[in-house]
């Protein structure tokens, strides 16, 4: 790259800092709508979300958070959350955005880990923080956004509560906070494979950046109207959608979560025309009956992942195309199918993106010709475009890095013509519903069961396209324990969507001469027979959140 190249970009990369952006886009467009929030119909212009996001910011410091405080936010969809976001980030501070789902052990572990010294939760989410706060020491702040006025502040022993409201009075000049585009903006957690969840570091430029990459790679507008109803705790719908539109200068319109008997009623009202889905998504709007208003709507465009066999049929039905992309929390997008890629590569990741490398290889790490199967490997050619590594686990970093390249724990091929097409996981690690969701982590929950003596918890096909959690068990010697118990257990031990649909009772667990357990086996197992695990779903248990 030459120096003239190398000078504009270390311009263009200083400038992507959350309140360079905020200001810039306020001054650009002050009276274009950011952000249309569906549950109550506000909206909010770039101008009104650069002096709001001041206002909390300012708030913020003076509850003591500063530049490098790390802050907890516990929160559903909401205009609050991503004012707390962009707050946090004018001031330097990191946000730690945290699953809503997520309760007991697993919370006090995200809390605890990632060294949080403020909260910020959504008042109806506060008992899940209040029964775990004094296991917390470091956390000594929690910030709540009531509901209403009539909701009653709660208290806490030892902390110190104050009110989101209340932030909103405070004065919206600019924080004086120096940030530097290389500053840590998230941590972000996402499910360990054979150990704990890990905490990924994002930088504020790689957010933006992340929000280019799609720009550019699928012809994004600014004309373009984005339909959100994906949680804003994960990168889809954060660095995906909302900083996606945030570089563009285009609005959001927001959803609390997705609804199958509304979605298409959002997308119309609101003439959206790109949408994020997940592949159990898509199959619950394919499988609804179909209408001749189905097509009636100026969707562009819809991201999903996967891209069932249905696809076509599904673009032809309601009047859109999809694309993909292949991006990861712990590295950022690498790849995408785009409008202008040819139908008969429908279903794959696409090709590589501008500015990255991407290798498939063998055990070794040596590259294997196009069409062998093997792991995927990347790296980018620009400094700070993929995230930081894993927060307070350099040998977790060290390892997911060796060799100079990110290895993704994903098998796939690259075709003769570039594009890559993802088969399976090769890390332990189950995607359910759009979480991941670490076979570790239940595996500990379960065993913590004072019947159970050894768990393997694996994944088997789902109707949905994704994955559905089994575990296997083996219960201590004379003891006794029925599905349903087990199952009540996980229902206060773990995240709803962590809780096993699928258990099976043995004697022993498979195992290879080292005594490792094979859980391919299990696998096996259960998908050449699924009668021989008993389904909570047939017994009409429902998980609720």
């Amino acid at each position: 790259m030459s120096t003239t190249n190398d000078t504009f970009l270390g311009h263009h990369l200083r400038s992507m800092t959350t309140a360079q952006v905020l200001a810039d886009k306020a001054s650009s467009q002050p009276d274009r709508v950011f952000l249309r929030y569906l549950p109550d119909g506000r909206e909010i212009t770039f101008a009104q979300l650069d002096a709001l996001s001041n206002r909390i910011a300012n708030g913020l410091a003076r509850a003591g958070v500063e530049h490098g405080t790390h802050v907890a936010v516990l929160m559903d969809n909401s205009p609050e959350e991503l004012l707390t976001f962009f707050a946090l980030g004018k001031l330097g501070a990191v946000a730690v955005p945290i699953n809503t789902a997520n309760r007991g052990a697993s919370l006090k572990y995200l809390l605890t880990h990632s060294d949080c010294a403020a909260l910020v939760v959504d008042y109806g989410l506060w008992d899940r923080f209040s029964e775990l706060s004094s296991d917390v020491p470091k956390l000594r702040t929690a910030i709540v956004l009531r509901g209403s006025s009539n909701d009653a502040m709660p208290d806490a022993p030892g902390l110190n509560v104050l009110d989101w409201r209340s932030f909103e009075d405070e004065p919206d000049t600019p924080p004086t906070a120096q940030v530097h585009f290389t500053d840590t903006a998230y941590i972000i957690y996402t499910s360990g494979t054979t150990g704990p969840a890990k905490g990924v570091m994002i930088t504020q430029t790689q957010c933006f950046m992340w929000g280019l990459s799609h720009a550019r790679a699928f012809g994004h507008r600014s004309s373009d109207v984005i339909y959100i109803c994906l949680p804003l705790f994960h990168v889809n719908a954060l660095q995906g959608a909302t900083y996606n539109a945030l570089m563009l200068g285009s609005t959001i319109v927001l959803q609390k979560r997705f609804s199958a008997s509304g979605f298409w009623n959002d997308i119309r009202a609101n003439d959206v025309t790109i949408t994020n889905l997940l592949g159990s998504m898509v199959n619950i709007l394919w499988s609804r009956p179909a209408e001749t208003s189905d097509s009636d709507n100026r969707l562009r465009m819809c991201m999903s992942a996967p891209i069932p066999a249905f696809g076509p049929g599904f673009e032809q039905r309601f009047g859109l195309r999809f694309i993909q992309s292949y991006s990861l929390t712990d590295f950022g997008p690498s790849h995408a199918y785009t409008l202008v890629d040819p139908a008969d590569r429908l279903g794959s990741c696409g090709r590589v993106r501008a500015g990255v490398l991407a290798r498939v290889v063998d055990q070794d790490d040596l590259s294997l010709p196009n069409g062998e199967r093997g792991e995927l490997v990347l790296r980018h050619e620009v400094p700070w475009m993929h995230s930081q590594g894993y927060y307070k686990m350099p040998e977790a970093t060290v390892k997911s890095w060796r060799n100079g390249w990110f290895h993704t724990g994903d098998r796939g091929y690259i075709d003769e013509e570039g594009y890559f097409w993802f088969l399976d996981r090769m890390k332990d690690a189950i995607r359910r519903r759009g979480e991941n969701i670490s076979a570790y982590e239940v595996e500990q929950s379960l065993q913590s069961h004072p019947q159970v003596k050894e768990v393997a918890v694996f994944a088997v096909r789902s109707e949905m396209s994704e994955d559905e959690v089994a575990a296997a068990v083996v219960l201590r010697d004379g003891a006794y324990v029925t599905h349903e118990e087990l199952i009540d257990f996980c229902r206060h031990a773990m995240a709803y969507f962590m809780v096993p649909r699928f258990l099976v009772f043995m004697d022993d667990l498979p195992r290879n001469p080292s005594h490792k357990v094979e859980k391919f086996k299990l696998r096996e197992m259960a998908n050449d027979d699924m009668s021989l695990l008993w389904d909570r779903e047939r017994a009409g248990i429902v998980i609720k959140r």
